[in-house]
């Protein structure tokens, strides 16, 4: 089926994933999906995950993860890293994984939600649908705001990229443990045009196959999901498209009751809230 594609307006011909763009960002890849990693993030970071494997309590591997996160990328020697104080970048020095997550939540169309797409381009290869308004065909002013939101949010920072990577995979190893065997989860999201949404078909009345943006915020609650919005997406998202989600880094952040799910082709059923 046609629709059940990524189309090649929303794909890049490479990535840095064990799956093509074309793949993980299609219908089917949402009704049967596989392991994603990133390239050679895991291998990495092999250590971290050995160690993780011997800790039992979820606390104790988050604070072994934040650990070493700060070891890494010597966040909390910044001096090391390269960074000068003299220099007057203020701000710079504090660009980290953490910060990227609070600015999506705080604005999802900040420079900070440019990091994260772009993030999720050049990893996955699924170009950004949305910044700041639909992108279209990318020759438009509004994809030009994406990308200087992005420029400014990766210049001059600590291997902000890397970090994100291995963000996912930790995010990914949590939920293996956490969700032995379960390849799905029913998040919902709150909008009030699904017109404004790109529809690639619709199967009956209730029923959407949708391309959403490269990165998008959805709740478990429905209940919550009016925040957002008049209608009610119900999507059936695989495990393996989170970047982030609730109870992965407790008391680091605010409302953090939000899942990160990376994009492409969906089938979403809706209803009015």
């Amino acid at each position: 089926m046609e629709t059940a594609s990524l189309p090649p307006h929303a794909r890049l011909p490479i990535n840095r994933c064990n799956l093509p763009a074309v793949i993980l960002g299609s219908l089917t890849f949402q009704q049967y999906p596989a392991p994603l990693r990133l390239d050679g993030v895991e291998e990495l970071h092999a250590r971290l995950f050995q160690a993780l494997d011997g800790i039992d309590e979820a606390g104790e591997r988050v604070d072994l993860f934040k650990c070493h996160m700060r070891s890494c990328f010597l966040l909390d020697h910044l001096d090391e890293a390269g960074f000068d104080p003299a220099s007057g970048r203020r701000g710079r020095d504090k660009a980290d994984y953490l910060r990227m997550l609070r600015g999506w939540l705080f604005d999802p169309d900040g420079k900070e939600a440019a990091v994260l797409k772009s993030w999720v381009e050049s990893r996955f290869g699924l170009l950004p649908r949305n910044h700041r308004g639909f992108l279209g065909d990318f020759a438009n002013d509004r994809y030009q705001a994406y990308l200087g939101d992005r420029a400014r949010g990766l210049y001059n920072t600590n291997a902000l990229e890397s970090q994100l990577d291995l963000l996912f995979a930790y995010c990914q190893y949590e939920i293996r443990r956490q969700l032995p065997g379960q390849r799905h989860i029913r998040l919902y999201r709150g909008i009030n045009r699904i017109e404004d949404h790109e529809i690639l078909d619709r199967p009956n009345r209730r029923s959407y196959i949708l391309l959403l943006n490269n990165l998008n915020s959805f709740t478990s609650n429905p209940e919550r999901a009016d925040e957002f919005g008049d209608t009610l997406l119900e999507v059936q998202v695989p495990l393996t498209k989170l970047l982030f989600i609730p109870g992965l880094l407790p008391g680091t952040l605010k409302g953090e009751s939000e899942y990160l799910v990376i994009g492409g082709v969906y089938g979403v059923k809706v209803g009015l809230i």
